[in-house]
């Protein structure tokens, strides 16, 4: 395309020199008629010679402002040569005798070569305007990105080559609005409101959407869009460009992928580490259910079967076993494999669901845990397994990190509240050993461990995960002994 473009413009300057060239013959040709028919009028109205020269003048001037300066001083010297052969003595014999005879050649010559180089200044600036508008068309044309500019009503205004070539659409077929042709139904809706916005606000646009190839096939692309201002502010121009990041969105998708399998993974070790929790967890409530049925089975079968205490054990049986039901969801919850889905969060409940999960193996080893949820708190935005992945972990490694510790209470404290007025903020304090300064990033990295028998994953997938959900995690050192982890989530929005 560059070279067809380069050849284009060669022989479009090949063409202007000719058309020069012939544009000045004709001027000529036509300087010269008016002035024969002017001649021949005024020779036959016996004009005055004075009358005559300012006629020969207009005339020449008007060649001058049309043609280069040869032309031009040929129709001065047959100006000159009709004058005064025609309109003063001696008649047709030149004679310079005559003021007028002397004055008129210098004016009607000075007047073409004057009004001639002017002219010659003003082509020259407007060809090198026209060259320059050519080469930034090149260039345009040849920019990898599609480019475009929309009247401050949004109708489009221009859309270079690749762009036609992009979407397969006729110029007049994309600059009617063809871009709500080509945007994918789904993403057309949603971008036309943005658009609009953007036109209303006077802001700058950056969007993404799927856009039809010529092949048929949509494909993502980055959009974006800047307004033009005048002196006074007012917009006169939008200026856009667009760029297919198809390819980063099936790395980003491929990516997210195995982000969430490796997430998988963690969570199935995480549950690994906790069965025998998991199983103290169960088996509580599976034996109180035995208990009570062997209660029900000695009342029904004595002489009077004692039917309330009956209907009390069944009661605390459906307790049980909705208790030990409870517990399964919330593990199966936890192992599950899907897609993110990130909805209307309730993340106190999601912390309590957690908690509960945990409790067995903090009071194992010794570690009370308390809850500071805020009260009010608005919901988020989220996917309620990978938070609570992200919560699981957090308090497993304060549980960790108590360990050790004999010589203060092992208190562990989860707590919620508002956060920079509209995110929700959740922290987790352990009062552990502590970490080093140098710690307090690395121990994010993948594969980076303080523990013997750690991967280095969990807070390198946890950071992922909150990152993913528009928060941000982070570890502070507290004053006292022990560290805190924290963590920010934004609001859930209609």
């Amino acid at each position: 395309m560059f070279e067809r473009d380069q050849k284009y413009i060669f022989a479009r300057m090949r063409q202007n020199r000719t058309y020069a060239l012939l544009r000045s013959a004709a001027q000529f040709l036509f300087g010269a008629v008016v002035l024969a028919l002017l001649t021949y009028v005024c020779f036959r109205l016996q004009a005055n010679p004075t009358t005559v020269a300012l006629l020969y003048l207009i005339v020449i001037v008007v060649v001058s402002l049309t043609s280069s300066f040869i032309p031009a001083a040929f129709i001065s010297i047959v100006a000159y040569i009709c004058l005064d052969s025609f309109f003063t003595a001696p008649l047709f014999r030149p004679a310079m005798r005559e003021p007028l005879d002397v004055v008129a050649p210098i004016a009607f010559l000075t007047t073409s070569f004057v009004i001639t180089r002017l002219m010659s200044r003003v082509r020259k600036s407007f060809h090198e305007i026209q060259a320059l508008q050519d080469q930034l068309r090149l260039a345009i044309d040849t920019i990898p990105g599609l480019v475009w500019s929309a009247l401050p009503d949004g109708s489009a205004e221009f859309l270079n080559q690749r762009w036609l070539e992009y979407t397969g659409l006729s110029l007049k077929e994309g600059l009617d609005w063809g871009g709500k042709v080509a945007v994918h139904p789904e993403d057309l809706a949603r971008f036309l409101d943005e658009w609009k916005a953007a036109l209303a606000d006077g802001k700058p646009l950056e969007t993404e959407a799927r856009l039809r190839r010529a092949d048929g096939e949509y494909r993502w692309l980055l959009i974006r869009a800047v307004p033009l201002r005048d002196e006074a502010g007012k917009i006169v121009k939008w200026y856009g460009a667009s760029a297919d990041i198809e390819d980063r969105k099936r790395a980003e998708e491929t990516l997210r992928k195995s982000q969430a399998e490796l997430a998988h993974v963690t969570r199935v070790t995480t549950m690994g580490e906790l069965a025998a929790s998991i199983a103290h967890e169960v088996n509580q409530p599976l034996s109180a259910i035995v208990n009570n049925s062997s209660a029900c089975l000695r009342w029904l079968a004595s002489e009077e079967p004692n039917l309330d205490e009956t209907r009390e054990a069944v009661r605390r049986i459906i307790r049980d076993g909705n208790r030990a039901a409870e517990v399964i969801a919330r593990i199966r919850a936890l192992l599950r494999k899907t897609d993110t889905e990130k909805a209307r969060l309730d993340i106190n409940q999601t912390i309590r669901d957690v908690v509960m999960l945990t409790r067995n193996e903090a009071t194992g080893k010794g570690v009370a845990i308390r809850m500071e949820l805020a009260a009010g708190l608005p919901a988020v935005l989220g996917d309620r397994v990978q938070l609570q992945q992200v919560i699981l972990n957090l308090i497993l490694n304060g549980i960790e990190a108590m360990s050790s510790v004999t010589d203060r209470p092992r208190e562990l404290l989860v707590s919620s509240r508002q956060y920079e007025s509209v995110k929700a903020l959740i922290t987790v304090r352990d009062s552990g050993v502590g970490l080093g300064e140098q710690d307090l990033e690395r121990i994010f990295d993948a594969f980076h461990t303080t523990k013997s028998q750690g991967l280095g994953m969990g807070l390198a997938i946890s950071r992922s995960i909150v990152e993913d959900h528009g928060g941000r995690l982070w570890g502070v050192l507290n004053e006292g002994p022990g560290a805190t982890f924290q963590f920010t989530l934004l609001p859930y929005r209609l």
